[in-house]
């Protein structure tokens, strides 16, 4: 790393320093100010929020093109901007119509105090930084050397330090500017490798034939069960929560569809990214360090810190933004909600801790799966089975249950595919049947719910969406 490249990364790390000092004083204030910016964010902060919070995955974006191509656009893409508009379209205004703070208030306000904590339970497992917090040790490790440990100690300390006090207003803060800087990495480094080396012919010649077919070499199967996962964009707790901020029920559909073509663009940016890494590192050990590696042998000082920080950037705002969702989750939708307070005026501090806790929890996960796209797909298939179908139930009143009957089917969609997974995940073996989790969670799920569904005089949703 040349002098310069240092400097340009040394000035992000003061940025966050200073922005984490400044907005010190939110956790002092109000819950709204602290958890949701008193429900007055713009749509300009709301498209650079969400883009960059639900794109923290760089890495493993790198990882997956460097292996199967072009085919990272249909399996890490599509499926994503097809969730992202299917909530524009039908969940996005009727979040923000509700005024509640997180996915358990939308349970409890639909299905009672129980199915709540069911789901901030499965909300605190799908919204771990783990990965992320994997990625960002990558890097830290490629940039200073230092071993894997002290890599993963020092990331998530300091991805999370700067946004413990300033809550929602500190994430948003910090991802105004880090919107700018992941696309300002890829757009100045794409260009020099195509300049340097040549474009799609040198591709083609230095790639397997596989990297430029949609499978990739990829089953069926596999395929599908990423755009299942997918749909954790409608149950998503992020979404969720930008929708509770945005300032109108306008601002909160039209953040969403924004930020979708700004998804394609990135996509398109890392994906041919990922192809030039693996077309001059063929030899490479981890797929999962392709960027960081390609950045220190292929580019030069500036651009090549300019990548860096577009890295950095990246999986800084999701660590941030996913730690800030599980403190909330443990604070308001554990602690909070478990010990029946009669005002919030201890939710700031019990989401503090609960910061700290969830940063705890993903450091332990990060050491165990040392895979983000491992990470993504465990996660999802046990926490989209059980929270898709009981949530879409409480924004529509014709397809909602009884509480007992909500709880139970959170429980059996999540149980079911967490034990459908563990022998392909823990054991190494194939799945039951050869049937991907997510589909066995899915099914436990809906035949609770149908069962819930012979009672029809049960009408208990959120009283604003009725």
């Amino acid at each position: 790393m040349a002098p310069i490249d240092l400097a340009l990364l040394g000035a992000y790390a003061l940025f966050l320093i200073l922005l984490g000092i400044r907005l010190a004083g939110v956790a002092r204030r109000s819950t709204a100010d602290y958890l949701v910016m008193g429900r007055r964010l713009t749509l300009p902060s709301f498209v650079a929020t969400l883009v960059t919070t639900w794109y923290g995955g760089v890495l493993g974006v790198g990882e997956f093109s460097f292996r199967y191509g072009i085919s990272n656009w249909l399996v890490f893409g599509v499926p994503y901007y097809v969730g992202a508009v299917l909530f524009a379209i039908f969940l996005a205004r009727r979040a923000r119509r509700t005024n509640l703070y997180t996915v358990p208030d939308v349970l409890h306000a639909a299905y009672g105090r129980p199915a709540a904590l069911v789901g901030a339970v499965l909300v605190q497992i799908m919204n771990s930084p783990a990965p992320y917090i994997l990625m960002l040790a990558v890097l830290l490790q490629l940039l200073f050397g230092w071993g894997f440990v002290p890599a993963l100690i020092v990331g998530t300390f300091f991805s999370t330090a700067y946004s413990l006090r300033g809550g929602l207003p500190s994430v948003v803060g910090a991802d105004r500017v880090q919107f700018v800087l992941m696309f300002l990495g890829f757009i100045v480094a794409l260009p020099y490798l195509a300049a340097t080396h040549g474009g799609l012919p040198f591709l083609r010649a230095h790639l397997p034939e596989t990297h430029f077919v949609w499978h990739g070499g990829n089953t069926l199967q596999y395929i599908l069960v990423w755009y299942f996962i997918a749909l954790q964009t409608l149950v998503e707790p992020t979404f969720h929560q930008r929708a509770f901020a945005a300032k109108d029920e306008a601002t909160a559909q039209r953040g969403v569809l924004l930020s979708v073509g700004f998804w394609i663009l990135f996509d398109f940016l890392t994906t041919f990214t990922g192809l030039y890494a693996r077309a001059l590192l063929p030899d490479l050990a981890d797929p999962v360090a392709a960027y960081p590696a390609l950045a220190l042998q292929y580019l030069p000082p500036v651009v090549r810190g300019l990548f860096y920080l577009g890295l950095l950037a990246t999986v800084m705002s999701t660590v941030d933004g996913f730690t800030f969702i599980g403190g909330v989750n443990f604070g308001r939708d554990l602690v909070w909600r478990w010990r029946r307070e009669p005002d919030e005026r201890n939710v700031n501090r019990y989401t503090q801790i609960g910061f700290v806790l969830t940063a705890l929890l993903a450091f332990g996960l990060a050491l165990w799966f040392r895979s983000a796209v491992d990470l993504w797909h465990h996660i999802g298939s046990v926490g989209v089975p059980a929270l898709l179908v009981p949530l879409l139930g409480a924004y529509f009143p014709r397809w909602s249950v009884p509480p007992r009957f909500a709880a139970a089917a959170m429980l059996a969609g999540g149980g079911v595919a967490l034990v459908w997974l563990l022998p392909g995940a823990v054991g190494k073996g194939g799945y039951p049947l050869g049937l991907e989790p997510i589909y066995a969670g899915l099914f436990a799920c809906l035949a609770v719910w149908i069962g819930g569904l012979r009672n029809r005089n049960y009408r208990g949703t959120i009283s604003a969406l009725r």
